[in-house]
C-alpha cells in the first residue's frame, strides 16, 4: 500500500505518516524506486502509535516504548517499561480528576443558568469559575 492510501485508511495526513517515519516510530519498507510500501507490520505499528497517542503518550515516550518492545526480555527492560507506564498512569489519573472537577463545575453552572436564573446567580457563577481556576492552575515547584 502506498502512503496516500495508507494515510486515508487511518484518516491521518500523509505528512503525519512521514513525521512518524522521521521520528523512527514507523518504518515502512522501500521499493527499488524509493517508494514506501506499507505492509501489515506497518499497519500494526501505526495502530500501536494511534492507541498510545490517544492515551496521551508523547512521541518521545512512544519511541522509548518501541525501543523497549524490540529489546530482549530482561529485568532492566521490564523495570523501564513499568516505570514509564506508572508515570503515564499518574498523568491519566490527574487528567481524570481534572475532568471530573470540570464536569461538576459545568453542571453546577448549568443549574445556576437554567430557567433564566443567570442574572440572579452571576456572582456565584463567577466564584465557581474563579474557584475552578485556582484549584486547577499549575502549582509552582519550589
Amino acid at each position: 500500500m502506498q502512503i496516500k492510501n495508507f494515510a486515508a485508511k487511518y484518516q491521518i495526513q500523509a505528512d503525519t505518516i512521514r513525521y512518524y517515519e522521521k521520528e523512527n516510530i514507523l518504518t515502512p519498507k522501500r521499493r527499488e524506486n524509493g517508494y514506501r510500501v506499507y505492509d501489515e507490520e506497518c499497519e500494526k505499528q501505526l495502530q500501536f502509535i494511534i492507541v498510545l497517542k490517544q492515551l496521551g503518550f508523547t512521541i518521545k515516550e512512544i519511541q522509548q516504548l518501541l525501543l523497549l518492545r524490540n529489546q530482549p526480555i530482561s529485568t532492566e527492560c521490564n523495570v523501564s517499561t513499568v516505570s514509564l507506564l506508572d508515570q503515564k498512569i499518574i498523568n491519566l489519573e490527574e487528567k481524570i480528576q481534572f475532568y471530573q472537577k470540570a464536569l461538576q463545575v459545568v453542571n453546577n453552572i448549568k443549574g445556576l443558568i437554567a430557567e433564566d436564573k443567570y442574572i440572579k446567580n452571576k456572582e456565584v457563577i463567577e466564584e465557581l469559575m474563579l474557584g475552578f481556576f485556582e484549584d486547577t492552575k499549575p502549582r509552582r515547584i519550589r
